[in-house]
Formats: C-alpha cells, structure tokens, sequence
C-alpha cells in the first residue's frame, strides 16, 4: 500500500506540474517595425504601446506539433478595456481585456492547432484607436501539448548570438599581416560585420543607424581592465602612432578598454570590402598594429589608424572573424556575411592562404538562441545569425573553402 501510495503521490506530481504554463516574459519579445516603438524592461515588461500599427512578435521552437492554448498576462486602469489579436501559425484570435488596476488579469486567446514542428512566430496586435493604451504587457502564457521541450529565449537579452570564423595558422609562423574580404549580405542596424580580429584588436564595419555606417579600427590595451580606460596605467595604453583623413580616434571600454578609431563610410551592402591588418614590432616590448581598408569610391587602399601596443613585440596571432548584433532590440532579424579570399603574410615576406575555419559563437549561442550558423556559400565562408531560422551549425565545426591560389598584389606601398 505505500508503495501505492508513492507512485500516486509521484503521479499527481507530475500531473500537477505539467499544468503549469509555460511563461514568455513580454521583455523577451520583439517590437515591428519600429523596435524602439514601445518601452521593453525586465522590471515593467512592454510598456507605453499606443500605436495600432506596431506589432509585439514572440518567437519559440516547438517540438512536438499539437493543440497549444495561449493566454496573455496584462496590466490595465480599472475598468478599461483593450482589444488585441493573437496570431500562430495562420490562425488568429481575438479578446478584450478588462483592466483591474494595479492587479495583473489573464485573458485567454484559445486554443490554436500547431500541425508542425519548428519555429512559431507568435504576433500580438492591438485592434484599438492610435494613441490608446493597449496595456501593461507581463507575459505571454503557453500551454497544451505543443509546449512539450518547447524552446524559447526567456532572458532579458534579446541580441541573437555572435558567431565567429577561426582560423587556424601554422605552428611557428609569424604573421606580419592578415588580409579578407568580406561582403554584408544583410543590413539590419546595430550590425557589426569584422573581417580582421586578432589576439589585440578587431577590425570592421558596422551599422550605426539608419543614414551612418562606419569603418571601425580598434586595438586593446594590456592588463586586465574591463570597463574604465581612466583606470588603465601609461605603461598598459595602447597609443596613437597615425590616422587617415577623416578618421576619428578615441578611448573605448566596457569590452575591455583600448584606443578607438572609425571612419564614416557609405560601404554597400553586397558590395566585396577589402580589409588588411599589419604587425611590426618596434622592440622586445612593444608592436604597432595597422589597420587599412580599400576605399571602393577611390579605389585605393587607406589607413585607417595604427596603434603602438604594449608589452608585445611579437606579430599577430589568434586570427578570426565575426558577425556581432549589439543592439538587442532588433535580435530577432538575420544578420549575413561573406568572408572569403583570406591570406597572411609571413615575416619573411611569404604568403600564405587561408582555406580553414572552425565555428564558434557566444554564451547566448549556447542555449538561448541557437539560430546561428556558418558554411561555405560560393566559393566563401558565411555566417549568419537571427531570424529564428531552423537548424544551427554546431560549436567547433570545421569547414574547408576553395582554394584561389592568387595572393593580393596591390597592396599598399609599404607592404
């Protein structure tokens, strides 16, 4: 009878605790096509959402295909009402919700038929007039069988993951320069696409906003500062030896601290952009790094900036790539890059191509968005990240591209 009695109690357990709703917090969740159209916190959920014409998109891998129920958790004045629609997977319900004050209400959409497995897009409208509150967003409650293993993002963070192309380089070989290609193949804004990244410094171009884009040089200092470049002793600066016409150089902190430097730049989405990085060691202590980028309006090679590095006096190493989504507000759309034609420059002048690269990508890539990628696309490798599209490439993944044999030739003057 106890061991009944057990398995009972076990039972009703389990019972109990399948019957708990899946919980999304409206903080995860995505604003279209305006992100910054509503206010998103961890501590308020959505808030301020006063136009009709702006969507709140949830996005989550389901499993197991089945009957889902779908409620949503809101905060409304006492007595107000808001009228909003919820859509999954082509079929589209509609509620009003009562406002009870400072008291949270649920009100449930009902049930919607998921007849596969993959991502869902679940998308949220508002049916009243513009310039009325819609309410409070708290959450979006799932349940029924299609929650089974149901993957979503629960974490504040809605950037998708950063991923990166490694490449690996003889052993003993002293890397003087690291020339790669690299075309953007989508524009999101708050986009990062890095052609040329080693153990001191990265280099790139990014999104800044809708009318800037920019060319982005940047070397770390030494030490082990994270945050505050005030903190950062003379000795463990990096320093300014030279910039372009037009560059801006600074500071930079909070990933790491370092000096800083961009050009404003219109580079073309689609368009091949040409990136090169040089080392030469001025002493047993100290290198100066160079960053150059090919001018695609001039057709001419540049300099971007070049930094005095301390505690170096060796050449580059730890050689990548990367794709970076910065701002979390738009993490939900694809971010693309081409990276091809990838070579280095030994110290005695050999030239060496680079046909390898191994896959890797950021704690968020780990469990909470696993929509991250690379391959090999037309002769290059890519990366890709966001979308919530299906599949994922797996951590240290290697890959091979063609080989094109023919190193760059016109390259500035003093290589």
């Amino acid at each position: 009878m106890k061991n009944i009695l057990t398995l009972s109690t076990l039972w009703l357990s389990m019972l109990t605790l399948s019957a708990v709703p899946l919980r999304i917090p409206a903080f995860s969740a995505y604003l279209d096509p305006n992100p910054e159209g509503a206010e998103v916190s961890q501590q308020s959920g959505i808030t301020d959402w006063k136009d009709p014409a702006l969507k709140v998109l949830w996005f989550g891998e389901i499993k197991t295909p089945g009957k889902l129920d779908a409620a949503l958790v809101v905060r409304l004045p006492k007595g107000e009402q808001s009228k909003l629609r919820l859509t999954v997977a082509g079929q589209s319900h509609e509620i009003i919700a009562t406002g009870a004050g400072q008291d949270l209400v649920t009100v449930s959409f009902g049930s919607f038929d998921l007849p596969k497995a993959g991502y869902q897009r679940f998308t949220l409208e508002s049916l009243n007039a513009a310039g009325k509150s819609a309410g409070d967003l708290d959450a979006l409650l799932l349940d029924g069988p299609a929650t089974n293993d149901a993957h979503f993002n629960l974490k504040e963070r809605r950037n998708a993951a950063s991923v990166h192309l490694v490449y690996p380089v003889p052993r003993g070989t002293n890397v003087q320069a690291f020339y790669c290609e690299m075309t953007g193949v989508e524009e999101p804004l708050w986009t990062y696409y890095m052609a040329c990244g080693w153990h001191r410094g990265y280099f790139g171009m990014q999104v800044n906003s809708p009318t800037e884009r920019r060319i982005i040089f940047s070397v770390w200092d030494s030490g082990n500062e994270a945050v505050e470049r005030s903190k950062v002793g003379a000795a463990d600066r990096v320093s300014l030896v030279a910039k372009g016409e037009g560059v801006y150089s600074g500071d930079f902190g909070n990933e790491g601290t370092g000096g800083h430097s961009h050009l404003k730049f219109p580079w073309k989405t689609g368009e091949k952009q040409r990136f090169l990085v040089t080392a030469k060691p001025v002493d047993a202590t100290h290198t100066i790094y160079a960053g150059y980028y090919f001018r695609p309006d001039k057709q001419e090679w540049m300099l971007i900036s070049s930094w005095k590095a301390p505690k170096e006096g060796g050449w580059l190493r730890g050689l990548y790539s990367f794709s970076e989504n910065f701002g979390g507000s738009n993490g939900h759309l694809v971010r693309k890059a081409l990276y091809g034609n990838q070579w280095i420059q030994t110290d005695t002048g050999q030239w060496l191509e680079l046909t390898t690269a191994s896959f890797s990508h950021d704690p968020t890539g780990k469990a909470d968005r696993l929509d991250r990628f690379m391959g090999v696309e037309n002769g290059q490798f890519f990366l890709s990240h966001g979308g919530f599209e299906e599949g994922f490439t797996k951590y240290g993944e290697k890959f091979p591209r063609p080989a094109i044999g023919l190193p760059p030739s016109d390259l500035p003057p003093n290589l």
